[in-house]
């Protein structure tokens, strides 16, 4: 059977609340709703991030992140002092979550047992989407303002570099086997490729008919993007080449997609929704 768990917010009410269903037969596409986890609090909402090992999931929301046990299905506990919280990205193998801290110009080191934070790592200006390259055990945060990425060494929490982009960095995913990231240049229409390897951008290619990409998500065993745009289209790219394969329509409040590493079709891990009443994200496995 498959698990999925649905984060929504509404910003009418300031409370968030996580729904977990569970589909009666895999494959079948029929679910029912098990059960409605209350978050609450105040401030806005952007990123989640699941941790499939330590079973947990990470909201963002506001100046902090609370943290979501899926097995209990309660909240656990929270990460404190982040102030204009983006991202977080989770490294199993170091027992370590980052989280991007946009007004504060700043990646936290938080200890994903305890909660609590060894180290703030500075950044670029309004560090955002954040993700973690395990080949080489490191953190890139993607600096809004200052059209960058800062590569934080993940055991140490030493900056290892600052790449320069052609412009405002949005959401990106990893080809651990290609030794690339990609990254969504929101205000350029672009995507870059980066290779981890020599922490630079490799290729940079255009999305059109797509326009201000936020959302991506990643096929591995197919070399697809996933783009989706705020004009309404979700593009389909071509990883190695660049090319931009289709488009489709998309409803207008969706332009954010994560992929699962699933070695078959591509799934979307996370997703959050823009729009001036209503955030919401879902995490499928």
């Amino acid at each position: 059977m498959r698990i999925i768990l649905v984060v929504t917010a509404l910003s009418l009410s300031g409370a968030l609340t996580a729904d977990l269903s569970l589909s009666a037969q895999s494959g079948a596409g029929t679910y029912q709703l098990q059960k409605t986890i209350q978050i609450g609090g105040e401030g806005g909402w952007d990123y989640v991030a699941a941790d499939a090992a330590g079973k947990r999931l990470y909201v963002s929301h506001g100046t902090k992140v609370v943290v979501v046990d899926t097995g209990t299905q309660a909240v656990a506990g929270e990460i404190a002092d982040t102030p204009g919280v983006h991202g977080i990205a989770v490294a199993p193998d170091l027992g370590k979550a980052f989280v991007s801290a946009g007004r504060a110009n700043s990646v936290s080191v938080v200890d994903a047992k305890t909660l609590q934070t060894s180290k703030k790592v500075p950044t670029g200006e309004n560090p955002d989407a954040i993700l973690y390259e395990p080949a080489h055990h490191e953190v890139y945060a993607f600096n809004g303002r200052s059209h960058s990425a800062t590569v934080i060494d993940a055991a140490s929490g030493v900056v290892l570099a600052t790449i320069p982009l052609p412009g405002k960095p949005e959401f990106a995913v990893e080809d651990v086997a290609a030794g690339r990231i990609y990254n969504n240049i929101e205000d350029k229409n672009e995507v870059v490729a980066i290779d981890t390897a020599s922490h630079a951008v490799v290729a940079t290619w255009p999305i059109a008919p797509g326009e201000e990409a936020s959302g991506l998500a990643i096929d591995l065993v197919h070399h697809r993007l996933f783009i989706g745009c705020s004009n309404n289209l979700m593009e389909m790219m071509d990883s190695q080449s660049g090319k931009v394969l289709g488009s489709v329509p998309i409803a207008p409040a969706w332009t954010r997609t994560r992929s699962t590493r699933a070695p078959a079709l591509p799934s979307r891990r996370a997703a959050t929704a823009r729009s001036p009443s209503r955030k919401s994200a879902t995490t499928a496995g």
